[in-house]
């Protein structure tokens, strides 16, 4: 595994030369525009054992949702509220570089940055989750599987979440029992739709939805969060270089933007 991770690194950094300078002679490998976004694809309720799911195709790159409910305690600082968990797993056979075992930093940041849009939406009602304060509490754990990757995880991971909550339907709950053979028509409480666009810059190009080629060349990379109201609601920035002001503006107006037109045709 070792070697396979050194001779793809090998591999990247031969191709990275001539992929930046494609880029900064204004063109994309798949000749997309730099603000266009690959074709979606969505499959919801892919899984009809779990309460809500999504397998979402964002170009070639593919991503399994999967939402169940819990029922359980409260945390103390809220304890009429439900709560949200969120975890990813990076399989070897969707990429070389990935390996099976414990999360690693690229799992825990795919994990909380899906997380973060979510939560910081105010997407949940978590109070209308609330069964009896400070004792029971539905819980909602959203688990996403990378099968395939070619570039931005977060988004496809991101708008397969938002998809799989919208259509999640709770299971039974009767006698202190969840009965999850049987689900019943009641929804999330939901107060919003949020969608996350990944930028990557590439000397001074900037690139909505990076494929994995433009991952491996960019200098940074950021993840803007928007709600159905045009307003940024979470921001997280990756790589070692850095953005201008009047680059972060534009970026966040693309943003929002590209929220507006992904909920129109796949998150309605």
């Amino acid at each position: 595994m070792i070697v396979m991770e050194i001779n793809e690194e090998i591999l990247w950094s031969v191709k990275r030369d001539a992929i930046r300078a494609l880029i900064e002679a204004g063109k994309r490998s798949d000749n997309r525009e730099w603000n266009q976004f690959r074709a979606i694809e969505l499959a919801p309720d892919f899984v009809r054992k779990a309460e809500g799911s999504c397998f979402i195709k964002l170009g070639n790159t593919q991503v399994l949702v999967g939402v169940k409910f819990a029922v359980g305690v409260p945390y103390p600082d809220t304890p009429e509220s439900g709560t949200l968990m969120t975890s990813a797993e990076l399989v070897p056979i969707a990429s070389p570089i990935f390996r099976a075992g414990p999360p690693d930093e690229d799992s825990i940041e795919l994990a909380r940055v899906v997380d973060r849009g979510i939560r910081e939406s105010k997407m949940i009602d978590f109070d209308a989750l609330c069964i009896t304060p400070k004792e029971e509490v539905w819980s909602v754990m959203v688990d996403l599987h990378v099968l395939d990757h070619d570039g931005n995880l977060l988004d496809a991971a991101s708008i397969a979440a938002v998809r799989a909550l919208l259509d999640a339907r709770f299971p039974k709950y009767e006698d202190k029992k969840v009965i999850y053979t049987e689900k019943t028509k009641k929804k999330l409480p939901l107060k919003d739709v949020p969608v996350s666009s990944t930028f990557a810059k590439v000397g001074s190009a900037l690139l909505l939805d990076p494929l994995l080629e433009e991952e491996k060349a960019m200098d940074a990379r950021v993840t803007i969060a928007t709600t159905h109201e045009g307003n940024i609601c979470a921001i997280q920035k990756g790589g070692s270089g850095s953005f201008t002001l009047e680059e972060c503006e534009k970026l966040a107006s693309e943003a929002i933007k590209a929220g507006k037109e992904i909920r129109k045709q796949h998150l309605k």
